[in-house]
């Protein structure tokens, strides 16, 4: 399917720099969060550069940086921690999931062309169903079907409807077993653009306003383009938040996101609490903004990207 194995190997092993976004169904037991990030560290040539976790969401995504070789190994010491630590039959959290290592993108940096980014996400996904006997299923650039680009369309139905969904042939994986690991479910590996994780969080309990505005802010529903979203109740800070992927942000900005969000909040008679960005930021993400004004919480200047394709 796609590249030849000698096509994976070549462009693994001769381009560029990479990042890659691990989101890990754990955002609870600093025990297991600090496994898996220790497995990364131990690993010579990888950098991890942020890791944000979330009780509410019960998911770690982490940001790590380097070359092909490097990645590789980090993410196959990081499923190690996973399917040993993370059983999905009594996982429960409000983001949905289908893996406990549930998606891995990645991205180019630099130069590095995106199908180096598709031929190591096939390599790492062939590992990963080799080793673990965990499905693997390829989306966006490195998806061979146009069904399987969208990762809400490949997650639907969570891992409680994952075993009932690989019966239909269309839901094989692309790599691995035809049933879900019984405890780390499936895994989702591909090649994508830099995108923002940005979330504004509101001062109700209403989930059914965050959700009301989520549904508004996409483009489907007369929104905003390059945006996804969802509204999500956090318990432990008795909020909702409105949780978006900002796909490509040269079109549609942080400010004009937030500002949307804000406008929608303020009808409904609710204050925005504050916002937050998951994991790293382009620099240039950042250049017509002022962070005061989009009250990010505890914001740094390590979560800017030092690296940009």
């Amino acid at each position: 399917m796609g590249e030849t194995p000698e096509g994976v190997n070549r462009y693994c092993a001769e381009e560029g720099m990479f990042e890659t976004v691990p989101n890990i169904s754990e955002g609870r037991r600093p025990e297991v969060i600090r496994q898996l990030t220790d497995a990364v560290k131990k690993v010579s040539g990888a950098s991890l550069l942020n890791c944000s976790s979330d009780p509410s969401h019960n998911r770690s995504v982490l940001t790590i940086v380097g070359e092909a070789d490097a990645l590789t190994r980090c993410l196959l010491h990081l499923f190690t921690v996973a399917t040993a630590r993370i059983d999905l039959r009594t996982h429960r959290g409000e983001h949905p999931r289908v893996g406990a290592v549930d998606v891995v993108p990645f991205v180019p940096l630099n130069d590095t062309p995106m199908i180096a980014c598709v031929a190591l996400a096939r390599s790492v996904g062939q590992k990963v169903a080799a080793r673990f006997g965990v499905p693997v299923y390829l989306y966006e650039d490195a998806s061979a079907t146009a069904a399987r680009q969208q990762l809400e369309d490949i997650r639907r139905g969570q891992f409680e409807g994952l075993a009932t969904k690989m019966c239909n042939e269309k839901w094989q994986p692309d790599f691995g077993p035809p049933t879900p690991h019984p405890s780390a479910g499936a895994s989702i590996i591909g090649a994508r653009s830099i995108l923002i994780a940005f979330n504004v969080n509101l001062a109700t309990d209403d989930i059914e306003i965050g959700r009301r505005i989520a549904s508004r802010i996409r483009l489907r529903n007369g929104g905003l383009p390059y945006v996804k979203a969802m509204g999500v109740a956090l318990r432990h800070r008795s909020l909702v938040q409105v949780s978006m992927n900002l796909t490509n942000y040269h079109r549609t900005r942080l400010v004009q996101a937030f500002a949307f969000v804000k406008r929608e909040a303020d009808d409904a008679g609710v204050v925005v609490a504050d916002t937050e960005v998951v994991g790293m930021v382009p620099a240039d993400a950042l250049t017509d903004t002022d962070i005061p004004e989009l009250r990010l919480k505890s914001f740094t200047p390590d979560q800017i990207l030092p690296m940009q394709r």
